[in-house]
């Protein structure tokens, strides 16, 4: 039976929709303000590059990407499943900021700032913290001026320390965090309510319908291909791997899976393990029940 998820069961927190709603210059402008805090007065929102499916990516990619009054650059990623690489991606998104500029004649003395910012729905660190931001820094002394201009940002929904944040940060992280019909609860938070306008507005778009159909009919031919390509060149890690997304595909309408279970998941080689839970995620009614049984398979 398909899992698929409808248009109307989406949250901010899957991709389509958080880059549906960050489409909006105003909703984009006010959540980088809210995160960097400092004002942008204009910001230009590349749509088509953040709703589209480009054939060079490797899979779907919707991340958000802009600029503002002052060239600088931001790249936004919802980041829902633990991904142990976060921290090279972040390099890599740099990197093709600076060579989109690079090939379009910028100086090096004339790049800009980039910004990449990671929404996480898990702490990245594991230290409690909502927010987590990173730069360039001298080791030996930390007085050495050594800004290149990049900096990256992982947020966090299950940060601890809200009286170290602006209280609309917190509120809006919570606000991603909830699923579908806590999300609709009113959060005390004039930013958030803008957002919850945006998204019974995509929710009701026609367009935005079509435009979801052909996304998940692309991820359908994403993963058969992926799954075509790991039999073709017969390569055991390319199974393994498979495997591992189809357990997190089932998985994904029944709620969250606990973190430990996840990195267990992650790092399992055992192509018969693997087997057994994915026959568990199949069958299984709720994330309770799966977690109570592969528990068993992982002793």
């Amino acid at each position: 039976m398909s899992r698929n998820k409808r248009l109307q069961d989406l949250t901010i927190k899957d991709n389509f929709m958080f880059c549906a709603v960050m489409s909006e210059e105003e909703n984009c402008t006010r959540f980088l303000e809210m995160v960097l805090g400092f004002p942008i007065s204009r910001i230009d929102v590349s749509y088509e590059r953040n709703m589209v499916y480009h054939p060079e990516y490797k899979g779907i990619r919707l991340d958000v990407y802009a600029k503002d009054q002052n060239n600088k650059r931001y790249n936004v990623e919802m980041q829902v499943k633990r991904d142990v690489a976060l921290v090279k991606r972040s390099r890599y998104y740099h990197s093709q900021m600076d060579m989109e500029l690079l090939a379009a004649g910028t100086s090096y003395e004339e790049l800009p700032d980039t910004f990449v910012i990671f929404l996480c729905d898990y702490d990245p660190f594991g230290r409690g913290l909502y927010c987590y931001t990173c730069g360039m820094q001298c080791k030996e002394d930390a007085s050495v001026e050594c800004d290149d201009g990049c900096q990256t940002i992982y947020l966090s929904t299950k940060g601890k320390n809200a009286e170290k944040l602006p209280e609309s940060l917190v509120r809006f992280l919570k606000f991603v965090a909830a699923d579908v019909e806590q999300s609709e609860s009113d959060f005390e938070d004039e930013f958030v309510g803008q957002l919850q306008k945006s998204i019974h507005n995509v929710k009701e778009s026609r367009e935005m319908g079509e435009r979801y159909m052909i996304f998940e009919e692309m991820m359908r031919d994403e993963r058969k291909a992926g799954r075509e390509e790991g039999r073709k060149e017969g390569r055991e890690e390319g199974a393994l791997l498979a495997r591992r997304a189809s357990i997190f595909e089932l998985l994904e309408e029944m709620g969250r899976i606990s973190e430990e279970l996840e990195v267990r998941i992650h790092e399992l080689s055992d192509e018969e393990q693997l087997k057994v839970l994915h026959k568990l995620a199949a069958k299984a009614e709720s994330m309770e029940d799966f977690e109570e049984e592969a528990k068993k398979v992982l002793v």
